[in-house]
């Protein structure tokens, strides 16, 4: 199985942050896939992981047997907000999290795999 398979639509994971003086945050949350080799999430109960995210924009989650590590930008508006609104039928969204995937890790091989 990909690792990409992990990160479809609907698929739960978990999202870790940390503030700029290392506190550390993870949650629960749904992916809104890959979108542009891109990972998206709907942020709408995010509001630690969102200060985090504010502070210090590195990011890391585990989906699967996989660790993908990544840079996370916050967004307003704009194509990857509307995917997540339009996509949303639970919670109101107030923002796009943006993630461009820097490495992935196989937990299960212990190898970097990109």
């Amino acid at each position: 199985m990909s690792w990409k398979t992990n990160l479809q639509f609907g698929k739960e994971i978990i999202l870790s942050t940390s503030s700029k003086v290392g506190k550390p945050n993870a949650g629960i949350v749904i992916s809104r896939g890959i979108v542009d080799e891109k990972l998206l999430v709907a942020d709408c109960q995010m509001d630690t992981t969102l200060k985090n995210l504010k502070e210090n924009n590195l990011i890391c989650v585990i989906a699967g047997y996989y660790r993908i590590k990544g840079k996370a930008r916050i967004l307003r508006s704009g194509k990857y907000f509307d995917i997540c609104v339009k996509k949303e039928k639970d919670y109101k969204v107030k923002n796009a999290i943006l993630i461009d995937i820097k490495e992935v890790f196989d937990l299960d091989k212990l190898k970097v795999i990109k």
